[in-house]
């Protein structure tokens, strides 16, 4: 548990798969939860919670949203791959409009929720680490390394720290043979971002989201001062993953880090 907690943490994208299970598992963080989402949003639930809509796109909203906050966990944004067009808004320049409203209200501490797929073109073969080159598997995962360079230029600039996590697969269980490397428990997610909330001098460091599986294509050694000791494995669900249909040698899933992703799309020829 972290040794203090903060008075205001916005969440953004709490209306989201993710943002759900990080209404509840943030609370221990902050006196009070500020929640976001461009989609509707149950009531607040109490004292400790304030629910505000906002379109990421939106500079002045976005603005708004910050004011008053002391860290934010930014999960905001289109969370699977689509056309270009429909990635921009969210994922691009609402990335840019957080870090501008953390800049211009002195906010300090930003997780921000980046992907695997940053480096989805990565062969399943290879082991990376966060000095790997990006190689990402579509306009998500591109959104996703802007997002990653924003937050480097406004701590070299600003001084504002970032946890950067790759997520992989955060899902209750692992969904095929892919999501038995990238399997990110619940638990373990929360406890990233509370490493990530608390730890001291993070600068901007890029970690890899994953639980303690039994096999995994990433190396964490660049975001030891974490102190990340993830509980869960995907391994307990192995016998029930492998009585799935396997797939192909040669399907994205088997061979790439991105699995599908990097065979999405184009989108909108005619």
């Amino acid at each position: 548990m972290p040794n203090r907690t903060f008075n205001r943490l916005l969440l953004t994208g709490a209306a989201g798969g993710l943002g759900k299970i990080l209404r509840d598992t943030l609370k221990p963080f902050a006196h009070v939860i500020r929640l976001s989402d461009i989609a509707t949003l149950a009531p607040a639930r109490g004292s400790h919670e304030e629910v505000q809509r906002c379109d990421l796109a939106d500079k002045q909203a976005v603005d708004a949203l910050v004011e008053g906050v002391d860290a934010i966990v930014h999960f905001g944004g289109v969370s699977t791959e689509h056309a270009f067009e429909t990635i921009l808004g969210p994922n691009i320049c609402g990335v840019y409009h957080i870090y501008e409203a953390a800049r211009r209200h002195g906010v300090k501490r930003v997780i921000f929720a980046s992907s695997n797929h940053v480096i989805g073109f990565h062969k399943q073969s290879e082991t990376l680490d966060a000095t790997s080159p990006r190689r990402p598997d579509g306009y998500y995962g591109l959104s996703k390394s802007f997002g990653e360079d924003v937050a480097m230029f406004y701590f070299d600039r600003y001084g504002i720290e970032t946890l950067s996590i790759r997520i992989g697969s955060s899902f209750p269980a692992p969904q095929n043979l892919r999501m038995m490397h990238t399997w990110l428990s619940y638990d373990d997610l929360t406890q990233l971002i509370e490493r990530g909330l608390f730890t001291e001098h993070i600068g901007h460091t890029i970690v890899y989201g994953a639980s303690a599986n039994a096999h995994t294509w990433w190396d964490n050694r660049y975001a030891a001062h974490l102190n990340y000791q993830p509980k869960d494995s995907s391994e307990r669900f192995r016998e029930q993953v492998e009585k799935l249909p396997k797939p192909a040698a040669d399907d994205p899933s088997m061979v790439y880090q991105g699995g599908v992703f990097v065979a999405a799309g184009p989108f909108g020829d005619e």
